[in-house]
C-alpha cells in the first residue's frame, strides 16, 4: 500500500513521509524516531544535535546567493496521536502506519495517519535533503511530545537557536495562516471508593457507545460532535435515577487531545426491572441518535447481557460521579470577543476510568485567554471537589499572542495572495501550537504557522489531501525564496 504513496507529487515530500511513517513514534516513546532523524541528518553531513530533552536540531547552510538572508527555523513535532478503531488489530509500538490512496486523499488502514505533524516533518526533511531548492540558512527543529504535554518545546533552552524567523508547519487548512493559538492545562480528578458485593437477583449488561467521529479536541470542539463519555453518562444517569442501576466498571475515551469516540460500561440492575429498564433506555438511545443524526450518522449504542460482576461501586460515590460528570462542562465555554468565529475557551472530558476501587477522570482545558483558562479550570475543579475528588492541574502551557505587525506574517500573506489570487484566512486557532511556548525563550522570533488540508486529526478517520499538499509545498518553497535580508 505504501508504494503508491511514494509515487504521489511532490515525490520528495511523500517519500520522506513514507519513511517517517515506517518508524513507530508515539508520544513519550520517541527514542526510535529521534535516532531516525539523527541518522538522517548525519547521512546528509549536516550539523545534527539532540538537546537535553530529545529535540533534534539539524542545520543546513544557505544555498548560493541566499547567504545574506535571515536564518529560518523550520519547526514540526515528531510524535503522533495513536488512535485505532476497536476492530483494528495494530501495535503502534512496533508497526509502521499502513497507508493507502483514496481519490484525492491519503488515509491509514483503521488508525491515525500521522499527517499531524508528519507532513510537516517530511517537508522539512525534503528541504534538508534537496540539492535544487533555494533557501536561506535553515535550522530544522524537530520537537518531541507535542501531543501529550509539549515537553519538547518547553524544554528547548534559550540561545540554542539563532534564527530570526520561525515557520511552524502544523496547521490543517491550506488557506489559513496562523498568527496565534490557545494555551492549555490538564485537569485530573481522582478518588477511591469501596467496592460492594453485587446485590442478589441482578442482571448485568455491557453498555457500549461507539462509532463517533472523535477528532481534535481543540480544532473540532465547536462542531457539536458527540463525546462518548457524556453520552454514556446520560445513559447511566437515567438508569440510576429510574431503576437503581449500579456501576461495576467504566472505560471511556483515550487521549486528552482527542474527542472521545468510544465508551464502555458494565452495570447491573434488579432482574425485576429488566423490561422497563430496557424499554426506557432504548427510548433514550433513540432520542440521542436523533439528536446526533446529522453529525454522527455512525453512532452505535448497544446493550448486551454479560456475566454478573462480583462487585459494584459504593452507592454514594457512584451518585457523586454520575452527577459530577453531568455538571462538568464539555465543549465551548466562551467564544472570542475579538476574533469572529474563534473559540476562546473550551474543555474536553477526555478519559473516564472506573475500576477496582479507583476513579480517574482526565480533561484538557484550552484557552487563548490565560484568565479564562484558569476560570474554567477552577469551575471544573469545584465540580469535582464537591463530589469528593482530588484534583490536580498539570502540563499548563501558554498561548501564542497574535502580532499584527509581524514582518513574516505580512510577507506570507502577500505571497499567498500573489500565488492564488485570493486572500488567506489569517487567524488564531483553538489548538496548542508550540509557538507560544517557544516564544517564551525566544521572544523576538517572528513566527507564523501554515500547512496542508488535514481532516479528522487525532482519529482513525485522519486523512491528508494530495492536491492540497502540492499547494502547500509550492507555498513553502516560495516563502523560502523570499525571506528578507538580514538587518
Amino acid at each position: 500500500m505504501n508504494s503508491e504513496i511514494r509515487n504521489l507529487e511532490p515525490k520528495i515530500v511523500w517519500n520522506h513521509f513514507a519513511d517517517l511513517n515506517a518508524v513507530p513514534r508515539p508520544s513519550k516513546k520517541e527514542e526510535r524516531v529521534i535516532q531516525f532523524m539523527v541518522d538522517f541528518g548525519k547521512k546528509l553531513n549536516l550539523d545534527t544535535t539532540v538537546d537535553s530533552v530529545g529535540n533534534v536540531i539539524i542545520r543546513k547552510p544557505a544555498t548560493q546567493g541566499m547567504e545574506n538572508r535571515k536564518t529560518v527555523v523550520l519547526q514540526s513535532h515528531l510524535d503522533m496521536v495513536h488512535q485505532k478503531n476497536a476492530d483494528t488489530v495494530f501495535d503502534f509500538d512496533t508497526e509502521g502506519i499502513k497507508m493507502f490512496v483514496d481519490g484525492d486523499w491519503v488515509k491509514a488502514k483503521g488508525t491515525t495517519l500521522g499527517a499531524d505533524n508528519g507532513l510537516g516533518v517530511a517537508s522539512i526533511m525534503a528541504v534538508l535533503s534537496s540539492t535544487d531548492i533555494a533557501h536561506p540558512a535553515i535550522e530544522a527543529l524537530f520537537t518531541i511530545d507535542e501531543e501529550t504535554g509539549m515537553t519538547g518545546a518547553m524544554g528547548l533552552k534559550g540561545g540554542v537557536l539563532e534564527g530570526e524567523i520561525l515557520l511552524n508547519l502544523d496547521t490543517e487548512e491550506d488557506d489559513e495562516i496562523g498568527m496565534g493559538c490557545a494555551g492549555g492545562v490538564d485537569i485530573t480528578a481522582t478518588r477511591n471508593y469501596q467496592e460492594e458485593s453485587t446485590p442478589e437477583n441482578t442482571i448485568a449488561y455491557e453498555i457500549s457507545v461507539t462509532g463517533l467521529n472523535g477528532g481534535h479536541s481543540g480544532m473540532d470542539i465547536h462542531k457539536g460532535l458527540g463525546n462518548a463519555n457524556k453520552i454514556m453518562n446520560r445513559l447511566l444517569f437515567d438508569g440510576f435515577t429510574n431503576f437503581g442501576l449500579r456501576v461495576a466498571e467504566i472505560n471511556g475515551g483515550s487521549l486528552r487531545n482527542a474527542i472521545p469516540r468510544e465508551s464502555f460500561a458494565t452495570v447491573v440492575i434488579d432482574q425485576i426491572s429488566k423490561e422497563p429498564f430496557l424499554f426506557e433506555l432504548n427510548e433514550l438511545i433513540n432520542n440521542i441518535k436523533a439528536e446526533f443524526k446529522s453529525l454522527e450518522p455512525n453512532l452505535s449504542i448497544e446493550l448486551k447481557e454479560t456475566t454478573t460482576p462480583e462487585n459494584v461501586m459504593d452507592l454514594g460515590v457512584q451518585e457523586g460521579l454520575i452527577k459530577t460528570i453531568y455538571a462538568a462542562l464539555n465543549g465551548v465555554y466562551r467564544m472570542s470577543p475579538d476574533i469572529e468565529g474563534l473559540v476562546e475557551t473550551s474543555n474536553n472530558i477526555a478519559r473516564i476510568i472506573v475500576k477496582e476501587g479507583a476513579i480517574k477522570i482526565g480533561c484538557l482545558t484550552r484557552s487563548s485567554s490565560e484568565t479564562n483558562k484558569w476560570d474554567l479550570a477552577n469551575s471544573l475543579r469545584s465540580a469535582f471537589e464537591l463530589a469528593g475528588f482530588d484534583v490536580e492541574f498539570s502540563g499548563a502551557y501558554p498561548g501564542w499572542l497574535p502580532n499584527i505587525n509581524s514582518e513574516i506574517l505580512n510577507l506570507v500573506t502577500n505571497l499567498y495572495e500573489e500565488l492564488h489570487n485570493s486572500k488567506p484566512h489569517v487567524a488564531a486557532c483553538h489548538a496548542g501550537l508550540e509557538c507560544g511556548i517557544l516564544g517564551q525563550n525566544y521572544p523576538t522570533m517572528d513566527m507564523v504557522s501554515f500547512g496542508p488540508n488535514i481532516r479528522g486529526a487525532h482519529s482513525p478517520d485522519e486523512r491528508a489531501q494530495i492536491t492540497s499538499t502540492q499547494k502547500y509545498w509550492n507555498f513553502l518553497l516560495e516563502i523560502l525564496k523570499n525571506i528578507p535580508s538580514k538587518n
